[in-house]
């Protein structure tokens, strides 16, 4: 039977359109919900942002699990409507800090937040999804059923929202040149074995090893969580960072890049058909 601790209460967060949130005993749950697929819109970003921000200082909020209304979706990727309008972020924008842009922010959040940040992974995660699960402290995949990618080398791009650094400081160089270039779909066991995430487990486990880990360490003595988030801090990559958006937006203004995203939204990317293999939806653009 699940494993219950407490009783759950809904948080005062009805801002958000695209998040449900609820809290018990020193745990935030926050389920992703912004259909079809749980694209990184402009509305998911901001619920996002404001959410991590307004828990940032909550001392009441130990740990928060991040989880997806959708089984097959975590978060698909970034908006590719985007081409369409790139001023989407703007407002967004004018409010992160300087190093960084509007999409290596949110994972700089998330990175930085004083709270264990945990993300259950029952569903694929592609593009600036992988960088948001990469980016958390921990992640738990469901076995045949969830699914990591950064597919932006088929769009004429590469990662922007920090994941390169993100992966090449998880799981090598190597393997971060494979998964950027290969544009593969990678399954949870194979994430487990690469480092990619913590542990690929039965599907059906999911909610209760999440849950049970996430009540052990909101239930630690006083302190604990921020000296230990402090002895293992998160690297600076603000180089890196750097690096990797002189790289994005020298690839995103080429011709290429526009065709290969225009052409993906027609052939189906962001409905949930085509979302299902959207790495061979965008190879077939290729061939």
């Amino acid at each position: 039977m699940p494993i219950r601790y407490g009783s759950e209460t809904s948080m005062n967060h009805d801002a958000y359109a695209t998040l449900r949130v609820s809290r018990a005993d020193g745990i935030a749950r926050v389920t992703l919900d912004n259909p079809p697929v749980n694209v990184l819109d402009a509305a998911l970003m901001a619920d996002l942002r404001h959410l991590l921000t307004a828990l940032k200082d909550d001392e009441s909020v130990r740990v928060i699990v991040f989880d997806s209304a959708d089984p097959e979706f975590f978060i698909a990727h970034v908006d590719m409507s985007l081409v369409d309008t790139p001023d989407a972020f703007d407002e967004i924008a004018a409010d992160i800090p300087d190093g960084v842009n509007v999409f290596q922010a949110l994972g700089e959040l998330l990175r930085h937040q004083p709270q264990v940040t945990v993300v259950k992974l029952a569903g694929t995660a592609r593009g600036g999804g992988a960088e948001f699960v990469t980016a958390a402290d921990m992640a738990f995949a469901a076995i045949g059923r969830a699914g990591l990618g950064q597919i932006e080398a088929l769009m004429g791009i590469v990662p922007g929202g920090g994941g390169t650094q993100y992966l090449a400081d998880r799981i090598g160089r190597n393997r971060a040149l494979e998964a950027v270039l290969g544009a593969d779909l990678y399954d949870a066991e194979t994430a487990e074995r690469y480092g990619w995430v913590n542990r690929a487990v039965p599907a059906a486990e999911l909610d209760d090893i999440v849950d049970r880990l996430a009540h052990h360490i909101a239930s630690l003595p006083e302190g604990v969580i921020a000296a230990a988030k402090r002895a293992i801090a998160p690297r600076n990559l603000a180089e890196g960072l750097l690096r990797e958006h002189a790289s994005w937006a020298g690839q995103i203004v080429r011709p290429a890049a526009e065709r290969l995203i225009r052409g993906g939204l027609a052939q189906g990317a962001q409905t949930r058909d085509g979302e299902r293999n959207l790495e061979g939806l965008l190879r077939g653009m290729a061939g």
